[in-house]
């Protein structure tokens, strides 16, 4: 364990770092040349314009009103002033139910923290076994552990009480939480405005038919089994080559406007460009005209291309959003089996529209299952293979345990201020490097997997990082860490006196936790509100690229909370706290801290900057629980463990804990998950009869009708497959089969399509 010193220093230069991130972006924030990068959700709601000051220019770029660098700190207490329901319905409630888990971190370690200082700090410190062992390293933060009580004392039975105090607190913190949370959902659900997604179904693994095309066959399918519920749908094309060539057109319209606008400032002189590489060689030419007819000749190209992919067969996907008259007729498609084999007609709710990932809508069932088995072998050994880089990071955690293994090195690791560093930040820096990539490369393994939705590509991310980091981060470093350090006492012990050196040891690696929350907690939640690289970026851009209002508003880059790689970093400082709550308390207070800094931090954030790419309705809330019970059971079998070094009686009622935790989570499960993942038919009914007494007049096939078109596709452009209108009742549905079954008698798909009736 680093000593006093050392922890000191470190929470010196991460506190003084956090206070200069805090410190600049409160000036930053108030400098005008800056307002688009500290406020864009303002700019995007359009409630925010650029400011303007008359008289002195230098007032356009500088703020020179002293009286707001007196109230530069307001921030603060404006970020909690704003009520919830205001915050829900300002940046939604997925945003609002984020920032509740920094919340739920406070709600269940303070009072702990309180007690934990109470009762067993004085109860650690007054143990005085570490000072009777002479073959342990120890410092003076190691006196206030659990491992400074003799074995077998009558000690330990305060830390089995507070374990069960803990416990039955983090339950019932829980328990109203997730009531909490549920309530909100279900009150954001009745009172949302109407959304497409509340009507549409996802339609996945369509069957192929000999006699229609896929978006015949899906018409044909629900206008037979859902007759008096069924509107419209869109079948998904797959447009690769045509996204490319929009692309390009939006840059060249770009391009376009830029030269407009110049030319309007400057009448009496035409703008030229180059066509060459980035406009700077090849033949100069009018640059009005060459954009004009370069984006002319796209906008062929792309008609072309729409043409071709609506009249090939191969372009359509075996995929559909079909939608319907009612919520409640969504919500039984939805919730239902479609087909007597289950691998076809997969139906779910459809993502919002902005939700949806267009590239993976087209992956097949078998195929999906193939993807994830191999991205599940592929997250074993990353998984394995980074223990490598853990166990070394690990092996600067001791200073006095490299010079036991490695002694020449013992000259420079003997300097004061090396031996400070080393100990006290570097390790929390080096494993914070190993972890930057890493979010990027799990992100691209659940894309690989076939996830439809933009929110459920960040919930399985996040499963994949917070396995990651319970293996290599904590598991890695508690396991490495302390078999490193007590190397040389293992190989001088007896076997049954391993046991007891590992029971002592795992809580001294408390304070390497210690320092890496303040790094990666208190100085990285500090400069996340500094947004360095977006401020740079903004500016270089503003400087060197920005030529319309439009490069202006992509230059912004408000972001939105990276849910897949943050909320498992805030699932680990949890499983920190449960695991040394009882065996070193000394750690609570760093944690305490992390949580009400990221608290104020992050509702910051998503008040004025953060614009979120989806909104999902807290469906991501029972993920977070059942990490948090993951992390409840992983301490208690760890404490029973320990403790089993110390007093083989205590096991026994430690072992109630974990029995008691899964039973606890199976009655949250049982009792509030439902609500996260299905749409009760008695709500759907009473929206429905709702909308129907307050507008009877709503069309909603034309509010329908584009929806769900490919974000690359014009209305105008694409042929709508026909759909039933509401007044029909003609119970005969027209087909194109030459047959009165569902298909021809020698087919394969007869008794997989699940429509059999006549027709």
């Amino acid at each position: 364990m680093a000593s006093l010193q050392d922890i000191g220093m470190s929470a010196a230069v991460n506190i003084i770092t956090a206070l200069i991130f805090l410190m600049v972006f409160a000036m930053l924030r108030l400098q005008p040349f800056n307002d688009r990068v500290y406020f864009p959700k303002w700019y995007l709601k359009g409630i925010r314009s650029s400011p303007t000051h008359s008289g002195n220019i230098m007032r356009k770029f500088v703020n020179l009103d002293c009286r707001t660098y007196l109230r530069f700190l307001n921030w603060m207490p404006a970020a909690l002033r704003m009520p919830e329901p205001e915050l829900i319905d300002h940046a939604g409630l997925d945003s609002s139910v984020y920032v509740r888990i920094y919340l739920l971190g406070l709600k269940i370690f303070a009072p702990i923290t309180v007690l934990a200082f109470g009762i067993l700090v004085p109860v650690n410190w007054t143990g005085g076994t570490l000072e009777k062992n002479k073959d342990l390293t120890f410092s003076d933060l190691d006196k206030l552990s659990i491992s400074n009580i003799e074995l077998g004392s009558q000690r330990f039975w305060a830390h089995v009480g507070m374990a069960y105090v803990f416990t039955f607190w983090t339950y019932y913190v829980l328990y109203m939480e997730y009531k909490k949370i549920q309530s909100m959902r279900l009150h954001f659900l009745a009172t949302a405005g109407r959304r497409p997604d509340h009507f549409t179904v996802l339609v996945r693994n369509v069957p192929p038919d000999p006699d229609e095309s896929v978006s015949e066959h899906v018409e044909h399918f629900f206008s037979v089994n859902h007759h008096d519920h069924y509107l419209t749908h869109q079948v998904v094309y797959n447009t690769n080559e045509l996204a490319k060539l929009v692309e390009n057109r939006k840059s060249l319209e770009n391009w376009f406007v830029y030269y407009e606008n110049k030319s309007i400032r400057n009448p009496n002189k035409r703008p030229t460009t180059k066509t060459g590489l980035f406009g700077i060689l090849g033949k100069t030419v009018d640059a009005i005209d060459y954009y004009k007819a370069e984006i002319e000749k796209l906008r062929k190209e792309e008609a072309a291309e729409r043409e071709r992919i609506i009249s090939d067969p191969a372009a359509l996907m075996p995929v559909a959003f079909v939608s319907f008259k009612s919520r409640w007729g969504a919500a039984v498609c939805a919730q239902t089996q479609q087909s007597s084999n289950p691998t076809l007609w997969l139906t779910d709710w459809a993502p919002e529209p902005r939700d949806v990932y267009w590239s993976n809508l087209s992956i097949p069932f078998v195929e999906l299952t193939i993807r994830r088995f191999l991205m599940a072998v592929a997250l074993f050994f990353l998984t394995f293979f980074f223990m490598i880089p853990i166990a070394f990071v690990q092996s600067l955690a001791n200073i006095e345990g490299i010079e036991k293994v490695m002694p020449f090195l013992r000259p420079v690791m003997e300097w004061e201020l090396t031996k400070s560093f080393i100990q006290g930040i570097l390790p929390g820096i080096a494993l914070k490097i190993f972890l930057i990539l890493l979010p990027t490369i799990l992100m691209t393994m659940s894309k690989i997997e076939g996830y439809i939705s933009l929110s459920s590509l960040d919930r399985r991310s996040a499963s994949k990082y917070y396995l990651f980091i319970l293996v290599n981060v904590f598991l890695g470093s508690v396991i490495t860490g302390t078999a490193f350090q007590q190397l040389d006492s293992f190989l001088h012990q007896s076997a049954d006196a391993i046991p007891k050196t590992v029971g002592m040891s795992i809580p001294m690696k408390a304070t390497f936790f210690i320092t890496y929350i303040m790094v990666d907690g208190w100085a990285s939640v500090a400069a996340e509100i500094l947004r360095l690289k977006p401020l740079i970026v903004f500016h270089l851009k503003n400087t060197f690229i920005v030529k319309t209002d439009q490069d202006r508003e992509q230059a912004m880059d408000p972001g939105c909370l990276e849910f897949a790689s943050s909320e498992p970093r805030i699932q680990l400082y949890f499983l920190l706290g449960f695991v040394y709550f009882v065996v070193a308390p000394i750690f609570l207070p760093f944690l305490l801290v992390f949580f009400g800094l990221a608290y104020v931090v992050f509702r910051h954030q998503i008040i004025n900057v953060y614009n979120q790419q989806y909104e999902s309705a807290a469906a991501f809330w029972p993920d977070v629980v059942k990490r948090v019970i993951i992390a409840m059971i992983i301490s208690q079998l760890l404490l029973m463990g320990l403790m089993s070094t110390k007093d083989g009686s205590l096991t026994i009622p430690i072992l109630v804990l974990p029995l008691l935790t899964i039973w606890f989570h199976i009655y949250c499960k049982t009792r509030f998950e439902p609500a996260f993942v299905k749409f009760p038919l008695q709500d759907a009914m009473v929206k429905d009869t709702l909308e129907r007494a307050t507008e009877p007049l709503l069309n909603l096939r034309a509010y329908l009708q584009d929806a769900y078109v490919h974000p690359d596709f014009h209305r105008e452009d694409i042929e709508r497959p026909l759909a039933i209108d509401e007044e029909e009742n003609n119970l005969l549905v027209p087909t194109k089969r030459t047959s009165y079954r569902s298909t021809p008698k020698d087919s394969k798909y007869n008794s997989e399509i699940g429509s059999d009736c006549d027709v």
